[in-house]
């Protein structure tokens, strides 16, 4: 699980590294090429892959999908929705450290903290991810 889960992350900052310096598409390796374009639809869809994946225990493409849900947030200028999709990206990371204790949450910290400093993140979603932040930093050993 956790060469999956690195495995996962690695497609998807090469896929995101690459749209980023996107010229005319000319070069580019695969996955980059497989970036899929900004709209309400495509953040639906991600949004309901995920759940999906959720749903079906497969929490490595449910981070995937998150993540692709944050990525199509960020370009609609949805900060509530950014938020709300980085805690589900970091739940997912959760979620395979309760399956394998191995799994690192480091990952995990860091989209929470990202998800407690966007501006515009709800009054609930701040409680979230706050709770699951303290629920990653226990689980770490830290109490800062």
């Amino acid at each position: 699980m956790k060469k999956a889960l690195a495995t996962g992350l690695a497609l998807i900052v090469v896929a995101l590294a690459g749209a980023a310096n996107a010229n005319a598409g000319q070069g580019m390796p695969q996955a980059a090429k497989n970036i899929q374009p900004v709209s309400w639809d495509a953040w639906l869809a991600a949004k309901v892959a995920a759940e999906k994946c959720d749903a079906d225990g497969d929490f490595v493409a449910a981070l995937q999908y998150y993540l692709e849900y944050v990525r199509q947030a960020q370009a609609l200028n949805s900060p509530a929705r950014v938020a709300w999709g980085k805690n589900n990206a970091a739940y997912m990371i959760i979620k395979m450290h309760q399956k394998d204790a191995t799994v690192d949450l480091a990952p995990a910290e860091k989209l929470l903290e990202e998800g407690l400093a966007v501006a515009g993140a709800t009054e609930d979603c701040r409680k979230v991810l706050a709770m699951n932040l303290e629920h990653v930093k226990l689980c770490r050993g830290r109490t800062d």
